[in-house]
């Protein structure tokens, strides 16, 4: 079996425990880059609004490029993870309580999943070091 078929093999977003994934994170699955092949055969993966606001902001820009016809929107209806949208009061509350860093979209992911109870699929070392085991999943 080849490196695609492992790929088209992800799980649909009905099985397995919930994984919300940070920006990086939706990044390298779109890319199929090899960070991300530990979300495969794992989880049901999760994606927040605030990913695609961040990755609208990174192509704006020119941090990130899509290839093809990719657009935000298309990001969003991706069949390997889908869009979830937590009610905002108790999410931006939660968000108020990360005052360790700095960058809104790290704080609004964080809150997204500690909201939800899901483990955050990042990359980023600074999350990682600071989220504890039960709230992470490293990539």
């Amino acid at each position: 079996m080849g490196l695609d078929d492992a790929w088209d093999r992800l799980p649909t977003a009905t099985e397995g425990a919930v994984i919300l994934l940070d920006t990086n994170a939706v990044i390298w699955l779109l890319q199929r880059h090899r960070r991300a092949a530990r979300l495969q055969d794992r989880a049901r993966l999760q994606m927040s609004p605030a990913t695609l606001l961040e990755l609208q902001l990174l192509l704006e820009a020119g941090k990130l490029r899509l290839h093809g016809e990719r657009t935000t929107a298309s990001i969003a209806t991706d069949p390997r993870c889908v869009l979830d949208e937590p009610p905002a009061g108790p999410w931006f509350e939660q968000a108020t309580e990360v005052s360790w860093t700095r960058d809104p979209f790290d704080r609004l992911l964080i809150a997204h999943a500690r909201v939800r109870g899901w483990k955050l699929a990042t990359g980023d070392s600074m999350l990682l070091e600071r989220l504890r085991p039960s709230e992470c999943l490293a990539l």
